[in-house]
């Protein structure tokens, strides 16, 4: 299931890097299966970390500042990545923000809709 979620991961954020203006990919797919796990653990070890110190403002906005978490989680990404020479790269916060919104929605429906399937099997 983790290597399932890994490749759906990837796929979100190539489909960012195709339909949002200012998120950038010049190598290949292995250097963004690359990116997929620098973001999965970003995700994994800086995001709770975040949430637990804005959980004040995570709940005065009714939770609509996970969105804004969500975009700076894709931003350190995008730099972590250029580190690493992955050459992934987001140019702003708005680019971030759309972006990680549809990384979300597309990483959502992918789990949800193969997530069954395989549960059938």
């Amino acid at each position: 299931m983790f290597i399932l979620r890994f490749l759906i991961t990837a796929a979100a954020l190539g489909l960012a890097v195709w339909l949002v203006p200012g998120i950038t990919h010049g190598g290949t797919w292995l250097e963004l299966l690359g990116v997929a796990l620098v973001f999965g653990l970003v995700n994994a070890l800086v995001r709770p970390l975040i949430k637990l110190l804005t959980c004040p403002l995570i709940i005065l906005t009714l939770g609509v500042f996970l969105l804004v978490l969500n975009a700076l989680m894709l931003w350190l990404t995008a730099e972590l990545s250029g580190v690493l020479g992955l050459d992934f790269q987001v140019a702003g916060f708005w680019p971030a923000f759309w972006g990680a919104l549809l990384i979300s929605i597309v990483s959502a429906v992918l789990n949800l809709v193969l997530g069954r399937r395989l549960e059938e099997h």
